[in-house]
C-alpha cells in the first residue's frame, strides 16, 4: 500500500503535556494521510485542529507520539530536512538578494556561495524569477516573495512541498494568478504538494484530493473526518469555479464541514 504513494503520515497520534500537570492534550487522534506522487492534496479545516502540528510532524521538526511518516518508502519518522516546508510568511531575509535567499538551502548543505548561484540562476525564469536575481525583497510584489520562498522550498526538500497556507495573505487577483502558476508548476517539475488551507475553495480548484480535519469535541483530538476526490482534469483555470462540476464539489466538501461542525 505505501508503495503507491511518495508520502505516508500514518496512525499518527500527538499529545501536549499540560503546563499545569493535569492530563496532558490530545492534539492528532490516529491522523493517517497520503500523497501520491505528482498530487496536490488540500488538508481543510478550521484553526487549532492540528494541522500546523501535524506538518511539524512530517518535517520532522516534532515526533509523534505514535505513528510514521514515509517518504519513498524510507521511514523519515523525527528526521528534519527530507521535505520542502513553506509557512504562511515568506520569511525572506531582508537584507539578501534574491538570488542569495533563493540558493540559502544549498550553502546551508555545503556548497560555496558561487557554486550555489550558479545552480539557482537557471531555475529563476521558471519561478516567475526572471529579472529578478539582483533585487531585494522589499522590491518585489507579494506574488514574486512568495515565488522566491517556494523556489527556496524547492531546493530545502526537492520534489515534495508542504505548504502551510501560503497564497492567503494575498490579493484575490494575485492569488488566482498564482494558483494557477503552480498547477503548472506542478506539472512541470513533477511536484508533489501537501498544502493547507481555510478556504473551501482554494482547495477544490487546486486539489486531486481534499482531507477535512476537524476536533469534535475538542478533547478527542484532530482527526480526519473526510476525504474527497476532485476528478476534474488539468489544466484548470478561473472558468473551472463557474461549472456545475465545481460547485458540486465544492458543495459536497461543505457537506462535511458542517456535519462536523455540527457534531456534539
Amino acid at each position: 500500500m505505501r508503495s503507491e504513494y511518495k508520502l505516508v503520515a500514518e496512525n499518527i497520534i500527538k499529545y501536549w503535556s499540560n503546563p499545569k500537570g493535569g492530563k496532558p492534550q490530545l492534539v492528532l487522534n490516529d491522523v493517517s494521510i497520503s500523497l501520491k506522487h505528482g498530487e496536490i492534496v488540500s488538508l481543510l479545516g478550521i484553526s487549532g485542529v492540528g494541522k500546523t502540528t501535524l506538518f511539524n510532524i512530517i518535517t520532522g521538526l516534532l515526533k509523534p507520539d505514535s505513528g510514521v511518516v514515509i517518504l519513498n518508502g524510507a521511514d523519515i519518522t523525527g528526521m528534519a530536512g527530507h521535505v520542502g516546508y513553506m509557512m504562511q510568511k515568506d520569511l525572506l531575509l531582508p537584507y539578501k538578494k534574491v538570488i542569495d535567499n533563493v540558493s540559502l538551502p544549498l550553502i546551508l548543505k555545503g556548497e560555496k556561495r558561487k557554486a550555489a548561484r550558479n545552480a539557482a540562476l537557471p531555475l529563476l525564469k521558471r519561478f516567475g524569477l526572471e529579472g529578478a536575481a539582483d533585487k531585494y525583497p522589499a522590491q518585489l510584489s507579494g506574488g514574486m516573495r512568495q515565488r522566491a520562498a517556494l523556489m527556496r522550498t524547492h531546493f530545502f526538500g526537492g520534489s515534495t512541498f508542504l505548504l502551510d497556507e501560503p497564497f492567503s495573505a494575498l490579493d484575490a487577483v494575485t492569488k488566482s494568478e498564482m494558483h494557477i502558476w503552480y498547477m503548472k508548476l506542478c506539472a512541470e517539475m513533477g511536484l508533489s504538494t501537501l498544502f493547507i488551507t481555510h478556504d473551501t475553495d482554494e482547495a477544490v480548484f487546486l486539489s486531486d484530493r481534499v482531507y477535512v480535519m476537524s476536533a469534535r469535541p475538542p478533547e478527542e483530538g484532530g482527526k480526519i473526518t473526510g476525504e474527497h476526490i476532485i476528478n476534474a482534469p488539468r489544466p484548470r483555470d478561473e472558468r473551472f469555479k463557474l461549472t456545475r462540476e465545481f460547485i458540486g464539489y465544492k458543495a459536497e466538501v461543505m457537506n462535511i464541514i458542517l456535519k462536523n461542525k455540527n457534531a456534539v
